[in-house]
C-alpha cells in the first residue's frame, strides 16, 4: 500500500485536509499524520476536522513513504518554525517523490529553500513569498512541476485531488529506479 505523509499542525484548513484525505484513502492510500507531536490531536481552524497526529517530524523519515501531502491553512506557516518539520519536507521535495501542496503549504517549502526554480501556485497572500524564494508563481488551479502539484485555495480542490491522484498513481507503477 503506498504510504502518504501527510504533514499537519493545528489551524489547518479544515476541507483542504478532509477531502483530499477522503480521496486518497478511497484511491487505496495509506495516510500517516506527521506532526510536531506523536499523539497529539490538532483541529482545523474552523473546528469541523480533528487529527491525531501519528508520528512526531523528529522520528520520520522519507524512506518510509511514497508521497507527502501539505494541507494549507495556518498549519504549514506553524510548522516551518520547527527545524525537523521544514528538513523533512525539504528532503520530499529533493527526493523527487510527489509532494502535494495546496493554499499555504508553499510557506513550509520557502522555509526549506527547495522553490528556487520551481513552478508552483498557493493563497494569493504568499505569491510575494513565492517570487522572493526564486519561485515562478502561475496562477491557475493546479500546477506541475516536476513531483510537485499545487493549488490556490479550497475551491481549487477537485483539480487538486485529480491531479493529485494521478501523480501518485503514475508514482506507484513506475518502475523502481
Amino acid at each position: 500500500m503506498t504510504r502518504i505523509a501527510v504533514i499537519i499542525t493545528d489551524m489547518f484548513e479544515d476541507v483542504e485536509y478532509t477531502k483530499p484525505a477522503e480521496a486518497f484513502r478511497d484511491a487505496g492510500f495509506e495516510l500517516v499524520h506527521v506532526g510536531l507531536e506523536e499523539g497529539k490531536t490538532v483541529r482545523g481552524k474552523t473546528g469541523e476536522a480533528e487529527v491525531r497526529i501519528d508520528r512526531s517530524a523528529k522520528d520520520v523519515s522519507v524512506d518510509e513513504f511514497d508521497a507527502l501531502f501539505i494541507p494549507g491553512g495556518y498549519s504549514p506557516d506553524k510548522l516551518r518554525v520547527d527545524e525537523d518539520a521544514v528538513q523533512f519536507a525539504g528532503d520530499f521535495v529533493r527526493s523527487g517523490k510527489p509532494v502535494l501542496a495546496i493554499c499555504h503549504a508553499p510557506q513550509l517549502l520557502i522555509t526549506a529553500r527547495v522553490l528556487e526554480g520551481r513552478k508552483i501556485t498557493g493563497y494569493k497572500s504568499v505569491i510575494q513569498d513565492i517570487k522572493n524564494a526564486g519561485a515562478e508563481f502561475v496562477d491557475q488551479p493546479v500546477v506541475e512541476d516536476g513531483n510537485l502539484i499545487s493549488s490556490r485555495n479550497p475551491g481549487d480542490i477537485p483539480a487538486f485531488i485529480d491531479a493529485s491522484l494521478r501523480k501518485l498513481r503514475a508514482a506507484v507503477t513506475a518502475p523502481a529506479g
